[in-house]
C-alpha cells in the first residue's frame, strides 16, 4: 500500500497492513472502539493521501454524505433508499486497485453500509470447481467469507473465457444471485485490465447494469512514480538526495522509451527503492562513522545499484 504521510495515532486507531494472498481475508483492528467519526476520519485521510485518485477520492466523498442526508430524510419521516455499491476497476497491474478496495471496504463499514469492511480477494481458480456442481458451492463459500465486506475478482473475464460450456459460468451466475440476495452487506467488484473488462461486459449485458460504479484507474505520470516513491520513504524516515531523484527519473524516462515499463505501475518503483534502501544499508556498513543524516538519506548510487541489481541494468 502506498501513501503519503498518515495523521499520528492519538486517537488509537492502529491501521495495519496485510498483503492478501488469493482467496484469503484482509482485515483491520480499532485498539479502542473509538466512535464512528474519528474512526471514518483517519480512514478517508488513508485515502486522500494516495497520489492521484482523484475521481475515487469524490466517489467516497458523494456516499458519505449521500449516507448522513438519506439518515436525515429518514429521522424526518421521509422517503430513503439504499445504495447499491456493485463496482467494476478498469487498469492496468500496480495502480492501486486493490489498495483502494481494502480502503473502501473500512470506509465503508465506518459508514454502516457494511457490517464488517473486511476483504476477501479471489481469481479464477478459487471459485470454478472441477466438475458440475462444484463451481456453484465453491462460489456459495467465497461469497459466505466475504459477506459483511467487498468480494474483489482480479482479473474477472477470465470467469468467461472457456465459453457457453466452461464452468466460469456457473460462477458468473452465482455471483449474480448473491449480488441480490445479499445486497444490504455485500460489496463485488470485479477488476482487470480495462480493454478485457469492457469485452467482458459487452459479452455479458446483463452484467453491465448490475454495476452502477465504473472506476478507471489510470496509468501514473512519471512525476507521480517519483511521488510514490518519495512517499514510501518518508513513511519510514528516509528520504532522496537531489541527485537520487534526477536517477530516478532516468531511469523511467528511458524505461518508458524502451518500452520496458508498464506505466502506472507502482511496483517497480516500490521495488526499486526497497532495493535502494538494502543498497544504502550496505554501503553505510562499511563506513566508519555514520551520522543520523547519514542514515536518513538514500544516494544516486544507491538507486543506480539497486536497479541494476533489478536486472535492468
Amino acid at each position: 500500500m502506498i501513501v503519503k504521510k498518515i495523521p499520528t495515532m492519538q486517537s488509537g486507531y492502529r491501521v495495519t497492513q496485510y498483503q492478501s494472498a488469493p482467496g484469503k481475508e484482509v482485515s483491520y483492528e480499532n485498539k479502542n472502539g473509538n466512535d464512528r467519526e474519528e474512526d471514518l476520519s483517519l480512514i478517508l485521510a488513508e485515502l486522500n493521501s494516495l497520489v492521484g485518485m482523484e475521481r475515487i477520492k469524490d466517489l467516497v466523498t458523494e456516499i458519505n454524505a449521500y449516507i448522513t442526508i438519506q439518515r436525515e430524510r429518514k429521522r424526518n419521516s421521509l422517503a430513503s433508499e439504499p445504495q447499491v455499491l456493485h463496482m467494476i476497476f478498469k487498469g492496468n497491474p500496480g495502480t492501486g486497485k486493490t489498495t483502494v478496495a481494502r480502503i473502501l471496504g473500512r470506509a465503508f463499514s465506518k459508514m454502516g453500509l457494511l457490517s464488517k469492511g473486511h476483504l476477501v480477494e479471489v481469481e479464477r481458480a478459487d471459485l470454478v470447481g472441477e466438475y458440475i456442481g462444484h463451481t456453484a458451492q465453491k462460489t456459495r463459500d467465497t461469497i459466505k467469507k466475504a459477506l459483511g465486506g467487498i468480494l474483489f475478482i482480479d482479473e474477472a473475464y477470465s470467469l468467461a473465457r472457456g465459453g457457453e460450456k466452461d464452468f466460469g459460468k456457473e460462477a458468473i451466475d452465482t455471483l449474480v444471485k448473491a449480488m441480490e440476495d445479499k445486497k444490504d452487506d455485500l460489496i463485488l467488484i470485479l477488476a482487470g485490465y480495462k480493454e478485457e473488462m469492457e469485452r467482458f461486459l459487452r459479452s455479458n449485458p446483463g452484467l453491465r447494469s448490475r454495476f452502477p460504479i465504473h472506476l478507471e484507474f489510470p496509468d501514473y505520470k512519471i512525476e507521480e512514480l517519483v511521488e510514490i516513491g518519495e512517499t514510501m520513504l518518508e513513511k519510514r524516515e528516509y528520504k532522496f538526495t537531489t541527485g537520487a531523484k534526477s536517477k530516478i527519473r532516468e531511469i523511467l524516462y528511458e524505461q518508458v522509451k524502451q518500452g520496458d515499463l508498464v506505466m502506472g505501475n507502482a511496483r517497480f518503483i516500490r521495488n526499486l527503492v526497497e532495493k535502494a534502501i538494502r543498497k544504502q544499508a550496505v554501503r553505510l556498513a562499511h563506513e566508519k562513522v555514520v551520522t543520523r543524516e547519514n542514515l536518513m538519506t538514500i544516494e544516486r548510487q544507491d538507486i543506480s545499484l539497486a536497479f541494476e541489481d533489478n536486472g535492468y541494468g
